[in-house]
């Protein structure tokens, strides 16, 4: 007799490094007591594999775009197996984005449609280099399939989506006539690993470690592809403030080589640091005094949020999702256009030189993220998956009673 309910998750890969994984993580750790859970998976790191059942998915070597293909047929082909040759039958399988056509629930982290139209001008062959054109091509084939799947999956009105902002909902009614109330689950914290004692505690022994002294402010901003972060417009703001003692910490995995140019040509040499990732990424919100976040597109955005809740001040834009759960000059400063580097240069200016105002907005911030928890994400998200599993039984109950 099955005890639990069996809930297949299905991702390329799980860990927390990257903010959708990342969210998935917490998910399934809050949500193995009450199912049976069934990971299908290329690699899975920071999760209890005790709690789990992991199927192994090979990974091809070569390009991102080969290995999805190939991780596409795979994964359906063993979930396929399992079924028909072990008896393994799901009762609810979800996936973070379109990564199989038969999920009953998807979580929607990102819509590349919408992406895609904001950074149309990199994908032009015309004005990048040619030594560019491969990566190009790459970026345009991958993007294309990932607009073919959003579509096969995203426009099934059947297809329960939970978003994680509100501001998700207009792509998806623009680009794939979604208009229904679909649920949103701002992404949970962790408020024993970010809060204002240990950023405070760790605060000397970090801006020691980073050499940042005293009399510097120190701007953060973490993160990968560092475009649609909003570094560039970061750059282009300090280099409006140079009279001021404010440096610029870069943390992510990209490679820093196409913006140390931007940082001479704003004559920021000195004051820009690119940092590697760091499991404990507390490390950098405590050697910070301010974060500033002014991205392109962002679904959501976890950094901001984790600095809120270490009681830094942020500046965020109106194109994160993360501005949902802000309130501008309350606990938070909005940028309205992520693209103004003077009006970000404005803000970056009053946090470095208004104290009061600055230990006011980390103060508030701190206080406003406690609800946020990924306790309180596995509620709401056990809440969903119930309803669709007695939606389910209601329909096989009337199938059953058609049948008789």
């Amino acid at each position: 007799m099955k005890c639990r309910p069996i809930l297949a998750v299905v991702s390329p890969f799980l860990d927390k490094r990257h903010g959708t994984e990342r969210c998935v993580v917490e998910w399934i750790s809050q949500l193995s007591g009450t199912f049976e859970i069934h990971v299908y998976s290329q690699s899975i790191e920071d999760l209890d594999l005790s709690t789990i059942v992991w199927h192994r998915i090979p990974k091809l070597p070569g390009p991102h775009l080969l290995n999805f293909l190939w991780w596409f047929g795979v994964n359906w082909l063993c979930r396929w197996w399992d079924r028909r040759i072990h008896g393994l039958r799901p009762d609810i399988i979800f996936t973070p984005g379109p990564n199989c056509l038969d999920a009953d629930v998807v979580s929607v982290h990102i819509v590349f449609a919408e992406y895609v139209r904001k950074i149309e001008g990199e994908l032009s062959f015309a004005r990048q280099p040619l030594r560019a054109w491969p990566q190009i091509l790459h970026r345009r084939l991958y993007y294309a399939l990932a607009i073919f799947l959003e579509r096969s999956v995203y426009s099934r009105p059947g297809k329960t989506l939970i978003l994680i902002a509100h501001r998700t909902a207009e792509a998806l009614a623009k680009f794939y006539g979604r208009r229904d109330r679909l649920p949103v689950l701002y992404a949970g914290l962790d408020h024993n690993t970010f809060n204002p004692s240990l950023r405070m505690n760790m605060r000397q022994e970090a801006r020691k470690a980073l050499g940042i002294s005293e009399d510097r402010f120190a701007v953060l901003l973490i993160g990968n592809d560092w475009r649609n972060k909003g570094l560039p417009v970061l750059l282009q703001a300090l280099s409006l403030l140079r009279h001021l003692p404010i440096d610029l910490l870069v943390v992510g995995r990209e490679d820093p080589g196409g913006y140390q140019a931007m940082v001479g040509e704003n004559g920021l040499e000195g004051r820009v640091r690119f940092l590697p990732p760091r499991e404990d990424v507390q490390f950098y919100y405590s050697a910070a005094d301010a974060y500033a976040g002014p991205s392109q597109e962002d679904a959501f955005g976890q950094p901001p949020a984790e600095a809120m809740a270490c009681g830094l001040p942020v500046i965020v834009s109106s194109a994160a999702g993360v501005s949902e759960i802000v309130t501008d000059s309350v606990d938070g400063l909005i940028l309205e256009n992520p693209t103004d580097s003077r009006a970000l240069a404005a803000m970056m200016r009053r946090l470095c030189e208004d104290t009061e105002f600055r230990v006011c907005l980390g103060e508030k911030a701190a206080e406003s993220t406690l609800k946020y928890t990924w306790e309180s994400n596995g509620r709401e998200l056990t809440a969903i998956f119930e309803e669709i599993l007695r939606r389910k039984s209601g329909l096989l109950e009337r199938a059953l009673a058609r049948e008789s």
